[in-house]
């Protein structure tokens, strides 16, 4: 029998490498004739990742991590039609039947038949269906015609890797926030979060034809990795307010449209930067964005906190000024990124050199057995994306 091994979650700021279970094709009791089984090219570490770290969520002893995920098929079941034995395909982080009312209406975020607890599920995620994660070397995906994206050329997919392996969640969910604020040319724009997420987020705006992206951080190395590749950026430990820190690079204390790539553990500002409050960024953009914009929210907000500083929060309930947002007639974008609405389009901006992804996010290659050291780089706040190469295929 093969063997396999993969990230598991073991308590609150604990991540061990251990012997799993080699995947089958199998879902239960049932065969998984839709089901492909992978060979983990790369798979990367995400902030949605530490919150489960962190103690943030219910995640349970023993869960497998992972949910960015590209490889190459190594078995496929009976009813898998158009994908062969060999290929390279990126995993979208969503689980998706595509057989459902909400996946056919490309809504996979939430696909109805993945999880019987809530609508929508992703690889290696609490909450989420229980599906085993892939930070591993081997990882099974279902539904593999539906959900999977092949590469057109292998050796090109390969040399590429470090930005195509951003497909299956970061590149998508940036510019997904991007998109649902509404950005386009000549757009300014802020961006709350210099995170991975918010640095794709801010060369999305980009590749959107934003005239000027406001990237806004607490940790001075992750703001300067967003200006090497032309953001402005705000310092949020100062005391000065955002509206006024955006009005000293642009002019008008207000922008056209703003993302949050944040989500429930935000900090206050200014003095407060060393407290969580959790509606902080929500209020903020609302604060700062013009009369009639649109707000992207890709941060990950939840319904149950229990590291939360007060009972609200612990439900995921917020002290969120709704009665501003109302006011200015903002529109707002919640959930899940629907991966699949997206990624094709980014894949070909990857291989004909429109982006470079990897470098506004500043890719860094791990082994399997480095990723407990990269998940606590990462938390003290590294700027860097962490992608796990289980089988040394990129340091080739």
């Amino acid at each position: 029998m093969p063997t396999n091994r993969g990230v598991a979650y073991m308590g609150p700021g604990v991540v061990e490498v251990q012997g799993i279970d080699f995947p089958k094709l199998e879902l239960g009791t049932r065969k998984c004739d839709h089901g492909v089984i992978l060979k983990v090219v790369a798979t990367n570490i995400c902030g949605s990742d530490q919150h489960m770290v962190r103690g943030r969520t219910t995640a349970p002893q023993g869960l497998v991590l992972g949910h960015e995920i590209t490889g190459e098929i190594i078995e496929a079941g009976r009813d898998v039609e158009f994908l062969n034995v060999g290929d390279i395909v990126s995993a979208p982080f969503n689980i998706a039947c595509g057989r459902c009312r909400n996946c056919k209406e490309g809504k996979t975020g939430i696909c109805l038949n993945v999880n019987p607890a809530r609508p929508g599920a992703a690889f290696g995620y609490v909450d989420m269906g229980g599906w085993v994660g892939g930070q591993a070397e081997y990882v099974m995906v279902p539904y593999a015609d539906f959900n999977l994206l092949k590469f057109p050329d292998r050796d090109v997919a390969m040399a590429k890797m470090n930005d195509l392996t951003l497909l299956s969640d970061i590149f998508p969910t940036g510019f997904h926030g991007a998109v649902s604020a509404g950005v386009g040319p000549g757009s300014i724009v802020y961006v709350a979060g210099a995170g991975p997420v918010g640095l794709a987020c801010a060369a999305s705006c980009q590749l959107l034809g934003a005239a000027c992206v406001i990237v806004g951080d607490m940790i001075p190395e992750r703001l300067a990795q967003a200006r090497s590749f032309g953001c402005e950026t705000v310092d949020l430990r100062e005391d000065a307010s955002l509206s006024d820190q955006i009005e000293a690079i642009t002019g008008d204390p207000e922008v056209d449209c703003a993302v949050d790539c944040v989500g429930f553990e935000a900090r206050g500002h200014g003095s407060d930067a060393g407290h969580e409050h959790p509606a902080t960024v929500l209020n903020a953009v609302m604060e700062v964005t013009r009369a009639g914009g649109a707000i992207g929210i890709p941060g990950l907000y939840v319904t149950e906190d229990p590291g939360a500083e007060d009972d609200n929060a612990k439900i995921g309930q917020l002290g969120i000024r709704i009665g501003l947002g109302w006011a200015k007639s903002h529109c707002f974008t919640t959930g899940q990124c629907p991966v699949m609405r997206y990624n094709r389009q980014l894949m070909n901006a990857i291989l004909y050199d429109k982006i470079k992804i990897a470098d506004a996010v500043n890719v860094t290659v791990i082994s399997l057995d480095d990723a407990p050291a990269g998940y606590g780089e990462f938390d003290r706040g590294a700027a860097k994306k962490y992608v796990i190469d289980p089988h040394a295929a990129l340091s080739a």
